[in-house]
């Protein structure tokens, strides 16, 4: 079904307002030479790690262990992952290459 010009205008004002918002609160909330808090602080810290463990359980969730390739292919990816990451320290080429050798595994070994 298609929507109009018009509500397809508002939609992605919106979005551009709710997107603008979010970047500007933290700003609002704790000026320059303000001391951020304690709690805010730590969770700075944490949960950055802790999405990304969660993004990984999701990823996994549905892998077979006892039929099929076995988990072959995942366990190859995470690894060549952790690898990566830590070798090089850069987000985008871990999960990057890791993606594509899945793929690769999926589609063209197993």
């Amino acid at each position: 079904m298609p929507i109009s010009i018009t509500r397809s205008l508002i939609i992605i004002l919106l979005v551009a307002l709710t997107t603008f918002a979010t970047r500007v609160i933290p700003f609002l909330l704790f000026p320059k030479g303000k001391e951020i808090p304690k709690i805010i602080q730590y969770l700075g810290k944490v949960l950055t790690p802790a999405i990304i463990g969660m993004l990984v359980v999701y990823c996994l969730r549905g892998t077979q262990v006892f039929s099929g390739s076995h988990g072959v292919p995942e366990l190859i990816a995470v690894a060549l992952t952790a690898l990566l990451h830590l070798w090089k320290r850069n987000n985008l080429l871990s999960i990057g290459a890791g993606t594509i050798c899945y793929m690769f595994l999926v589609q063209v070994v197993f």
